[in-house]
């Protein structure tokens, strides 16, 4: 079967795998998201048994797929010719134990015969060194080691270790249960323990989801989203990936081919400010700890635009040279050297959430006076470089401009400072920050307007649009009935529209013109057209949108506007963001059926 990404996340916030359509495992690292990719035949070419953990039924002939309700645990159905079948029920372990969340690097599996006499093979073939080698095996009676490079995983399993080391076929009888953990001993009857962590953990995420504030519309939606997104935290530091995977290209062949297995700082933003609108304060909480030990790390000096989940600057860029790619699409990537890059738009991306922490009176640590003189020294660096060339939000490789997306954040860095002043009693510090935005905001106006084309430029240099320009709005340096931003929109859906798709931007960059839409920048049109009173054009294109949507619900991060195929690294914080986010916006009240 050709590679695709009709797949569908499991995890517990330390470890993740994504599941293809027939319940097999072909994307999933150890010990955490950046580690290195035991399952990996997503990005092994046409070597589909390299990498896997999969069951095959003999005689298959259909498979289905859908979460439990409000969980991250995922059933697939196979079914045979014979009309035998087998539900396959994935999830990671997560819940409360001896007074804190048991998240292990785990992954767990149970297959229960529901039809007929079913006949399965196991094939469970982790690899070592981003797909140098199969990891060597060692067995006992009832559990095999597999020696992953530095992580040893063990096979904890009631199922027949010798049909599953000889890869033979077997009849099912009785549900079997699979515990793939640390190298240690499985304590307890591996049958009601593992059912025990079925339950447990079906319990966390239905609790959690309760605790959302959803739409009245597109519920399952924006629930699926949230779920997703909080399986891009890396729990222990709070951390949140940009995507759970490595090289999926932006468009074929097109060498546009990242690892986004790390901590932006503007997605990170994109990702909490979203959850939050849901009340889902336990995801802020955690990545405020995690900026904060960023911003005490840089004491006061540049916040690079990304981070390694445990913080760690140095994320050097190599290829993988023994993964032949996506569909053969190489390279696979390992590390993103636009951590050297300047991205100027951090500074406010790092405000913002904080300055939250200074108001809201929910969380378990509010923020203080410490926090306020921690916060002022990134406000000091926004100011600094609000007119300094960077490499802008699209992180291009080979050029830097004064980029007003980049300028509009550090605006929103110092207007948001002042407001933190104010609830702090701080007089003079309000005057300060206020002073500093205004003459931000002076030079954007003056810089990046463009009375040719009586829009905003992408950059104070050129009068080129990208789609950021929208975000002007959702900041509040702009109003939706500003003439100017409606000057902007207009041009934008001019030139980067392309029918109910939208372009990041259409002028060529280091590898050419793009040829993909870029999905956040989609949503973005999306929240436009609403905010501008087309409001019923808005929840036509939301809908087309959403028909895109892979069987889980989820979106990756670019999308062919001709074929509707999905590209891009999976599943994409920023599109997942934006279902949310428009969903929110354009939903009925639910005063509409109190």
């Amino acid at each position: 079967m050709t590679a695709n990404l009709e797949l569908a996340p499991i995890g517990n916030c330390q470890v993740s795998a994504l599941v293809d359509e027939e319940g097999g495992f072909v994307w999933g690292c150890v010990p955490r998201v950046d580690g290195d990719p035991v399952f990996c035949s997503l990005l092994n070419g046409d070597e589909k048994d390299r990498g896997t953990w999969r069951f095959e039924l003999e005689g298959q002939v259909s498979a289905s797929q859908h979460y439990e309700r409000n969980s991250a645990i995922l059933k697939t159905r196979l079914e045979a010719e014979d009309g035998s079948a087998v539900e396959i029920s994935d999830f990671a372990p997560r819940y409360e134990r001896s007074g804190r969340k048991y998240r292990p690097v785990a992954f767990t599996r149970i297959v229960r015969p529901v039809a007929g006499a079913p006949r399965l093979k196991v094939v469970l073939t982790p690899m070592k060194n981003y797909g140098e080698e199969l990891a060597p095996t060692t067995n006992g009676t009832n559990h095999i080691r597999y020696l992953a490079g530095p992580q040893t995983l063990r096979l904890s399993t009631d199922a027949p270790i010798g049909y599953i080391l000889e890869g033979r076929h077997y009849r099912v009888e009785s549900d079997q249960h699979f515990f793939l953990g640390p190298d240690e001993p499985f304590v307890g009857n591996i049958r009601s323990e593992v059912r025990r962590m079925e339950a447990n953990t079906a319990k966390y995420w239905q609790h959690w989801v309760r605790g959302l504030h959803i739409p009245l519309e597109w519920q399952e939606e924006t629930i699926r989203a949230a779920i997703s997104l909080k399986l891009c935290q890396h729990e222990e530091t709070g951390a949140i990936v940009a995507a759970l995977t490595t090289s999926i290209p932006e468009a074929a062949n097109s060498q546009r081919n990242w690892d986004y297995r790390y901590c932006w700082i503007r997605d990170s933003y994109y990702t909490v400010q979203a959850l939050n609108r849901l009340g889902a304060l336990d995801v802020l909480e955690k990545y405020l700890a995690y900026l904060r030990n960023i911003v005490d790390q840089a004491r006061g000096g540049q916040i690079q635009p990304l981070y390694s989940v445990m913080g760690a600057e140095e994320l050097d860029e190599f290829e993988a040279e023994h993964l032949a790619g996506y569909r053969g699409m190489g390279p696979v990537r390992v590390g993103n050297a636009a951590y050297k890059q300047v991205q100027y738009d951090c500074y406010g991306q790092i405000v913002m959430p904080t300055a939250q922490a200074f108001f809201d009176q929910r969380l378990l640590r509010m923020a203080n006076e410490t926090d306020f003189a921690h916060l002022e020294e990134v406000g000091e660096a926004a100011w600094a470089k609000h007119d300094k060339p960077d490499a802008g939000l699209w992180e291009f490789r080979t050029r830097q401009e004064v980029h007003t997306y980049s300028a509009v954040m550090c605006w929103a860095a110092c207007d948001r400072l002042a407001n933190v002043a104010a609830t702090l009693g701080k007089g003079d510090r309000v005057v300060f920050w206020k002073q500093r935005a205004e003459k931000i905001r002076a030079t954007i106006e003056e810089k990046a307007w463009r009375e040719d084309g009586e829009h905003y430029g992408a950059s104070f240099e050129n009068g080129y649009l990208d789609a950021s320009l929208l975000q002007m709005v959702e900041l509040r340096f702009l109003k939706p009935d500003d003439e100017r931003f409606l000057k902007t929109f207009a041009a934008i859906e001019r030139d980067l529209r392309r029918g109910d798709h939208m372009l990041r931007y259409a002028a060529e960059d280091d590898f050419g013109a793009p040829e993909t839409a870029f999905n956040v920048c989609t949503f973005w049109l999306i929240e436009a057209l609403g905010l501008v009173g087309r409001r019923e054009e808005a929840r036509e294109i939301f809908e087309s949108m959403l028909s895109h949507t892979t069987q889980s619900g989820l979106l990756s991060e670019d999308l062919d506007y001709d074929t509707g195929e999905l590209w891009g690294n999976f599943p994409q914080t920023y599109s997942l963001v934006g279902i949310i986010n428009c969903a929110g916006l354009l939903s009925k009240p639910w005063s509409e059926v109190r």
